[in-house]
């Protein structure tokens, strides 16, 4: 089967006005064409697919039920709003998603009028929606603020604290709970669902309004009858539904509702704006739905790179960072039953897999939950365990708090995994690993190892186990590690390559050295001789680092993080305390959020390439 958007529906839709007035059958038929082109983008740029194809209809019905932008919109994450992208007037960019200068994988302001906020973590819209909600009660607006949220980022405990506080309120906030693989509702066979169905029709809400006014006019017993009536409605229905939680926070439930079927959830819909008070809408939904695949490996079609979409198979395969990490870990777990691996709903990501597999009395996927998770392993190591939490360096900033009061300050053997450190690619601004060096740098008791090579993932988790104390960090990028590794010798804390009598130096960390390599042999064919000082561990700095440098006259640092309070700035000012008297240059990413493209690309743009490197230091070494 070929999968490629031949359909005319979706070419007339410029807005969510022009869903208005589609019949029942040119939704379904806008439904499979958006599948077609979800598949056929995905599949040449990559990106996530599995939970976009599982909210083709409930993407319809939102945007055929309420007014947007008037009605905000608020995606959790976001990874599952390309339908939403196609139906706000980027259909025909949407070819360009995930690539430079082209569309976003996530919703953007600056992107258009319907997206309301950035979002690329887990947790956020209910709080953000009941922001807005408040926001338009205060003004006198009618508008609605909706938040959709997956059952996956229900782990958060952001969300309790938003539904806590949203459901004491009288705003018009309804927040849509897509269900797409853990059950949160139980119900009781047929009859649940068809209750659930009924309950969610409009003519059911103005039947129930007209009944209670009705009986509160009954004299005497009027409003006792009514509210008799009322706790036995909810009674049965909490039976039916284990649906109280929620009503007990002051949220009206609605569902649990096919989110498959376009009329039932636009009846829900409307059925929740009718209600004077915050409403919780229940979907079933298949993620991956409508492509088999997807179907049946949802995780792997999360997030995916580039792919053939009449197999499913990816176009590049192989090891990686993430991977060898996790075989590593298995390796080191089978001679010590007190390692522990822990994991924020990414087990596929991290490379934990097989770990998860082979030992799994000592693998936690604790959900999207990435506080908890360190205070977790913290625990883990005060019971004697040593625990390993593998993160992405984007998610590990949410656990700030945590790092510090139940990591660093607790004095225990606790190791965190840091995984997509540096530049990510495709998935843009809010998933950058650029922030955690500037974080760890500031704690006490901690060690941060930012390896370059398979090999020193290897040896990081040697030191970090049995030599090192406190909290550990050991930070490594996206991707693969280039053949020129295989030729390095094995690797010390601080390594130098090069000529130690040269007065000019690089000083690098992480995959960057290899690309600082490439300018040393430029600069050597241009008449520059330079010598490169390797960091394997970058806080605390090696005290070598500082013999290495002694009588230079230009030292250059080049960073893939932020400039402020990286690495880079640490060793400037313990270089000057040190009575430094040569050019220092920081070459980093100073004060902005960096924008999706190619991790080339974005090497490039930051001078961090080794043509980009070269002219840094030709500039200064000439001046």
């Amino acid at each position: 089967m070929k999968y490629e958007y031949q359909g005319s529906i979706l070419k007339r839709i410029n807005s969510p006005a022009d869903l208005k007035g589609l019949s029942d059958g040119e939704l379904e038929q806008l439904c499979t064409e958006i599948r077609s082109k979800l598949i056929d983008t995905v599949a040449s740029t990559g990106g996530h697919l599995a939970s976009n194809l599982g909210t083709v209809e409930l993407t319809v019905a939102l945007h055929k039920s309420f007014d947007s932008p008037a009605d905000k919109i608020i995606w959790d994450v976001s990874h599952q709003a390309y339908t939403h992208k196609l139906l706000t007037g980027r259909a025909e960019r949407f070819s360009t998603l995930r690539t430079e200068g082209g569309l976003s994988g996530f919703v953007r302001p600056d992107e258009s009028e319907h997206d309301s906020f950035y979002e690329g973590h887990a947790g956020t819209s209910v709080s953000q929606a009941a922001g807005v909600a408040a926001a338009n009660a205060i003004k006198g607006s009618k508008n609605f603020a909706v938040a959709v949220i997956g059952d996956g980022s229900f782990c958060s405990g952001m969300v309790y604290e938003a539904l806590n506080h949203a459901g004491s309120t009288k705003n018009r906030l309804i927040v849509i709970l897509n269900d797409n693989e853990m059950s949160i509702s139980e119900n009781v066979g047929a009859l649940a669902r068809y209750l659930a169905i009924v309950r969610a029709k409009p003519e059911y809400y103005r039947f129930k309004a007209g009944t209670e006014k009705a009986l509160n006019r009954i004299p005497i017993v009027g409003r006792s009858l009514s509210n008799h009536l009322f706790k036995l409605k909810t009674a049965l229905k909490n039976i039916l539904y284990s649906s109280s939680f929620f009503e007990d926070l002051g949220f009206k439930y609605i569902g649990p509702i096919d989110g498959h079927n376009i009329n039932q959830l636009c009846e829900a819909m409307d059925s929740a704006k009718m209600i004077a008070a915050p409403v919780l809408i229940h979907i079933n939904t298949l993620k991956g739905r409508g492509y088999d695949y997807a179907e049946h490996s949802p995780e792997k079609f999360h997030g995916i790179s580039r792919f053939d979409p009449h197999t499913g198979e990816p176009l590049s395969v192989g090891e990686n960072y993430s991977s060898f990490f996790g075989k590593t870990m298995c390796s080191f777990a089978a001679k010590d039953k007190r390692i522990c691996a822990i994991t924020a709903a990414m087990t596929l990501g991290t490379g934990l897999e097989e770990f998860s597999t082979r030992y799994p009395e000592r693998f936690f996927d604790v959900g999207i939950a990435e506080e908890h998770a360190v205070t977790f392993a913290s625990g883990l190591s005060a019971g004697g365990m040593l625990p390993v939490f593998a993160v992405y360096s984007t998610f590990l900033q949410r656990s700030a708090d945590q790092l510090i009061h139940d990591g660093a300050l607790q004095r225990r053997k606790l190791i965190i995994a840091v995984d997509r450190a540096g530049f990510v690619g495709e998935d843009g601004e809010t998933h950058q690993g650029l922030f955690d060096v500037p974080l760890l740098q500031s704690l006490p008791n901690t060690t941060v190892y930012s390896p370059a090579t398979y090999e020193e993932i290897n040896s990081a988790l040697y030191s970090a186990f049995y030599k090192d104390s406190g909290l550990i960090v050991i930070r490594y990028p996206r991707g693969s590690e280039p053949e020129e590794a295989k030729g390095l010798p094995v690797p010390d804390e601080v390594d130098l390559f090069g000529d130690s009598a040269a007065d000019t130096a690089i000083v690098t960390y992480g995959r960057l050295f290899f690309n600082v390599l490439r300018a040393q042999e430029i600069l050597a064919e241009r008449g520059v001789n330079v010598k490169i000082v390797k960091l394997a561990r970058i806080k605390p700095l090696p005290e070598r680092t500082f013999e290495f440098l002694d009588g230079c006259k230009n030292v250059f640092f080049f960073e893939e993080g932020m400039k402020g309070g990286g690495v880079g700035e640490r060793l400037g000012s313990e270089l000057l305390e040190k009575g430094f008297k040569g050019s220092y240059t920081v070459t980093a990413v100073d004060n902005e959020f960096v924008a999706h493209a190619s991790v080339g690309r974005q090497l490039e743009k930051y001078s961090l390439s080794a043509e980009g490197m070269t002219a840094v230091i030709e500039k200064q070494v000439k001046r």
